[in-house]
């Protein structure tokens, strides 16, 4: 029975060592060929696995790229981004969730910039990935307007709405991306540059009176 159960565990080991490298080739066929599609054989021949085994592990192109995006995400700071979208207060919140997203896209700027790249020419090459990506981000900008209105913090005259469409202007990779690469900011400084542009468009000023919530 102990002999049973070792074999299950290396099994298990074994094949999460599989997707593991299965996941880092799609990484770096996206940071060696930016403006190729990443191809399924050229990821089965960088992880040394055939082609079945990528379907299997994954089910399809999309799954895959899925998988990739979902371990993007745990690797650069998905736990961190948890933490500071339940912050209490508002203005934490905003702060605290702008810092965040913006430090998991800057450790892997160029593999971001090149999957929005594929998304915009071709929005099936990555399987819906960034779609789902941007799904998320725009429920979370949603989450913050409301936070931000429930607590008196909206700039007086803003909506939730006009809100949102700020913060998903701010919030957007392309934002980051450009105060990095056109402007040459490091990645700290382009976020601490997006976060007090963001405080400044929707929030009150502080010391003017804060607006009467929704739901006083």
């Amino acid at each position: 029975m102990a002999s049973r159960k070792y074999e299950q565990v290396l099994r298990a080991e074994a094949a999460e060592e599989t997707r593991r490298r299965i996941l880092d080739a799609v990484g770096q066929c996206l940071r060696e060929a930016p403006t190729e599609q990443p191809s399924l054989g050229r990821v089965a021949e960088l992880a040394k696995v055939s082609r079945s085994t990528i379907y299997t592990d994954f089910g399809s192109r999309s799954g895959l790229f899925d998988a990739f995006v979902v371990d993007l995400w745990q690797r650069t700071g998905l736990a961190a981004l948890g933490r500071a979208v339940e912050a209490t207060n508002a203005r934490d919140h905003l702060r605290d969730g702008i810092r965040a997203a913006s430090r998991m896209k800057g450790q892997e700027l160029a593999v971001y910039r090149v999957l929005h790249a594929m998304d915009r020419l071709d929005p099936e090459s990555a399987g819906g990935a960034v779609r789902h990506m941007e799904t998320d981000r725009r429920a979370g900008m949603q989450s913050l307007a409301e936070h931000l209105e429930r607590e008196g913090e909206l700039r007086e005259g803003l909506t939730v709405d006009e809100a949102v469409d700020v913060l998903w202007v701010l919030t957007s990779f392309e934002s980051l991306d450009l105060l990095v690469t056109g402007r040459g900011h490091t990645i700290d400084e382009a976020i601490g540059t997006l976060v007090a542009m963001a405080e400044r468009a929707v929030c009150r000023t502080p010391g003017t009176p804060a607006a009467r919530s929704r739901d006083a």
